[in-house]
C-alpha cells in the first residue's frame, strides 16, 4: 500500500480518518495491488520481510497499522521494519532527522457518549460503546541519527532451513485436527478438522505451508478458540469477510515465520471491494481480527514469546 498522511487536520471527524484508510485501501485493491501481499523481492524491496515493530518496545505492531507501515517500506524504500515515535527516538538518545516525513498510525480504542450513559442511567440498560481511531506519527529507524547500535541493526533474516519444522511444530501444538490429503484444501467448521493436500500436489513445497496457515486462520474461528462467526455460505458478503480476515492473516503469519505471503483466493477482491465500499470500517475491524487471528496459531510456534503493540499514549496498535 502507497504510504499517506491519514488524515492531514487533527480536527477532522473520526468517521473521516475510517474513510480515509479504506479509500486508501479501496484505490490499491482496484490499481491491482493487494495491500497484505507487498512485493518483498530484492529489486522491490531494500527491508527484509517481518512484521513492522516498535525500536523502543520491542514488540510488533497489529492490524491496519500492518499494513500502512508495509507499504510505507515498499514506497520509501527503508531498509528495515522497525519505528519510533519523535518521543522514543529522543528517549533512546537519538533523534529524527530535520525534514523527515513521518507515516501516521492509529490505535483503535472505545468510549461511551455523555448522552449514551444518560440513556442508561435512565433505562437501565446496559451503555453501549462508540468505536474510535486515534492518530499517531511513526518514523522509520532509517529517518533517525544517532540511535544505539542495537535499536538501528535490523534483525538477521531467519535460517532458511527453520521454516517447515516451525509451521510443523504450530499445526501439532495447535491442537486442531489437521489432516493430510485429498485434492483442495478446506476447513469443516462443523465437524471442526482442516485438510490440506499433500505437499507433493504443490508446485513450490513453501506453497504447502502458507495455505496450512490460511486453513489455520479459519479453523481458530471456532466456537473453542475465537469464536467468530462462520456460518456465512459460500458467495456470501459473511463468506467474504471471513476469507479476507484468513488472508490477512495467513500473510501476518507467514510474515512472522520468513514466508512470502502471496494471495490465495484473488477471485473474491471483487467481493472484498463490495464490502468496503458498503463498510468505511470493514477493512480496519477485518485488520484488526486478522492480528488476533495471526497470534492463535504463531503462539504454539517453537520459541513464541509475547503480543503485538499495546494501546497506550506513546503506542500505535489499532
Amino acid at each position: 500500500m502507497q504510504e499517506r498522511r491519514v488524515g492531514a487536520h487533527a480536527g477532522e471527524g473520526r468517521a473521516s480518518l475510517y474513510e480515509e484508510i479504506t479509500s486508501n485501501i479501496i484505490s490499491e485493491l482496484e490499481a491491482g495491488r493487494v495491500p497484505w501481499i507487498q512485493p518483498w523481492g530484492r529489486q522491490a524491496a531494500k527491508a527484509q520481510l517481518a512484521l513492522p515493530g516498535n525500536a523502543a518496545t520491542g514488540r510488533s505492531y497489529s492490524g491496519i497499522n500492518v499494513l500502512i507501515l508495509w507499504g510505507a517500506v515498499i514506497e520509501r524504500g527503508f531498509r528495515g521494519q522497525s519505528w519510533l515515535t519523535f518521543r522514543q527516538a529522543l528517549s533512546l538518545g537519538g533523534h529524527v532527522r530535520k525534514g523527515e516525513r513521518g507515516v501516521t498510525v492509529v490505535y483503535a480504542d472505545r468510549f461511551v457518549p455523555s448522552d449514551e450513559r444518560r440513556r442508561a442511567r435512565e433505562t437501565g440498560d446496559e451503555a453501549h460503546a462508540v468505536p474510535f481511531l486515534k492518530r499517531f506519527t511513526v518514523f522509520n529507524t532509517d529517518q533517525c541519527s544517532a540511535l544505539p547500535d542495537d535499536i538501528a541493526t535490523t534483525a538477521p533474516p531467519a535460517p532458511a532451513g527453520a521454516i517447515q519444522p516451525a509451521v510443523e511444530s504450530l499445526i501439532k501444538n495447535s491442537g486442531v485436527d489437521f489432516r493430510i490429503g485429498g485434492d483442495r484444501a478446506f476447513y469443516a467448521p462443523v465437524e471442526d478438522f482442516v485438510q490440506v493436500p499433500p505437499p507433493a500436489a504443490f508446485f513450490e513445497p513453501i506453497n504447502w505451508h502458507r495455505t496450512a496457515l490460511h486453513e489455520l486462520a479459519h479453523a481458530s474461528g471456532h466456537a473453542s478458540r475465537l469464536k467468530r462467526d462462520l456460518s456465512g455460505r459460500f458467495g456470501s458478503r459473511e463468506y467474504a469477510f471471513e476469507e479476507l480476515i484468513a488472508e490477512i492473516a495467513s500473510a501476518f503469519s507467514c510474515a512472522a515465520l520468513g514466508i512470502v505471503p502471496t494471495l490465495r483466493h484473488a477471485d473474491y477482491i471483487g467481493f472484498w471491494l463490495d464490502v468496503l465500499r458498503e463498510d468505511n470500517r470493514a477493512i480496519v475491524r477485518a485488520a484488526s481480527q486478522a492480528s488476533r487471528v495471526a497470534d492463535y496459531p504463531l503462539g504454539f510456534a517453537p520459541g513464541a514469546a509475547g503480543g503485538t503493540e499495546a494501546i497506550g499514549p506513546d503506542c500505535t496498535a489499532a
